[in-house]
Order: structure tokens, then C-alpha cells, then sequence
């Protein structure tokens, strides 16, 4: 549950495939401590913390001879809820966010809208199958299913690149900027919400 005193939520998910135990703060320096068995998974997800500008702890045990498509998967529905929870009803936040980031040869625009509504528009092709341990398709399972859990609208594009490690890691990297942007406080809306709807 969100924390009332600040943007926190807490995620704890076990199934037969993993088990997962998440606090973040939306609010924090960018510290974490990451563990999910798949070390290229991992380094993804402490520089999303960093470039967030976000605290986040996980830790995650799952069926890893199978591959590591469960445990990106659910980690990407802990994260999306724990965001979720965290924004509670979205008060006072820009609700938006973008930036087009570079890594070497790599170039990434993102986007972000959180409206409640779950979409995710993917345009990046990835020419290695893999990155390290990690199965280059899993950068979209984990975009789908934290977009799924969290209503945040998403749209992911690469302007260029060849190296499939630098535009994964672009990506993350982006995706964290982009983020740390839409849930910002945005002190024109007062503390209202940011939709004519009077709801998100």
C-alpha cells in the first residue's frame, strides 16, 4: 500500500514461477539494491533507478532454468503497480513526460502519459538476439507488463543504432528519464489533477 507520508508503495507478488518482494520511492536519490538473477536484467534496472532519481529495492527468485521470461515479466507487473500505488490519485504530477536520449550510436525517444490508459507503441529493432543473459524480446515483455499494472501510456522508438547492449540500455535509460519527468511535481496544477476529468 502507498505510504501516506510520501510516494512509497510496497509490492510483494509469489506465483509458481517467482517470487517477488518490491518497495520503491518515487521520491528518492536513486538508490537501490536489485537482484533477480539475471545480471544484465539487474544492471538494466539500476540505472533506470539512477537516471529516475528513484530508491529501489527488489528482490526476485524464479524459475530461472526455464529462461528469464517470468521473472522480467512479473518484475515489470511489480514495478507497474508499485508506480501504481505510489502515484496514488495522481495529484499535483506533470502527468507528462519525453525525451529523445543518446548512447553512442544509439538514439531513443520516449514518451509517457500517465492517464490510467495502458498502451504501449514500440518501435525498436534490435539486431542481436541477445544482451548478456538477457533475450533481446524481453525489453517488450517488460515495457507490456509494467505498462498493463501501472496505466501509464508509453511510446518507445529508436531513431538509431546498431549495438543491441547500447540500445537496450538507452532504452532503460530513457524510459527512467521520461518517468522521472511525468511524476514530477508540476506546482501549476496546485495540487489538482491534471485532466478535465477531475480523475486519473
Amino acid at each position: 500500500m502507498p505510504d501516506s507520508a510520501a510516494r512509497k508503495a510496497s509490492v510483494k507478488r509469489e506465483t509458481k514461477e517467482t517470487r517477488i518482494d518490491l518497495e520503491l520511492d518515487l521520491d528518492g536519490t536513486g538508490k537501490y539494491s536489485i537482484s533477480t538473477g539475471c545480471g544484465f536484467f539487474d544492471h538494466m534496472l539500476e540505472l533506470f533507478t539512477l537516471h529516475g532519481k528513484f530508491d529501489l529495492n527488489l528482490m526476485c527468485e524464479g524459475d530461472k532454468h526455464t529462461g528469464f521470461h517470468h521473472i522480467v515479466e512479473d518484475c515489470g507487473i511489480c514495478l507497474g503497480r508499485a508506480f501504481d500505488e505510489a502515484l496514488s490519485d495522481r495529484r499535483g504530477i506533470a502527468r507528462y513526460g519525453s525525451v529523445i536520449l543518446p548512447m553512442d550510436e544509439a538514439l531513443i525517444l520516449a514518451a509517457a502519459d500517465i492517464c490510467g490508459r495502458s498502451f504501449v507503441g514500440f518501435d525498436i529493432s534490435l539486431p542481436g538476439e541477445r544482451a548478456g543473459d538477457f533475450d533481446s524480446e524481453l525489453l517488450l515483455e517488460f515495457l507490456l507488463s509494467f505498462s498493463r499494472s501501472s496505466g501509464i501510456t508509453l511510446h518507445m522508438r529508436k531513431l538509431s543504432g546498431e549495438n543491441t547492449h547500447h540500445i537496450i540500455e538507452c532504452a532503460f535509460k530513457a524510459l527512467a528519464r521520461t518517468l522521472r519527468a511525468a511524476v514530477a511535481e508540476d506546482t501549476g496544477f496546485k495540487g489538482d489533477i491534471p485532466s478535465t476529468k477531475g480523475t486519473i
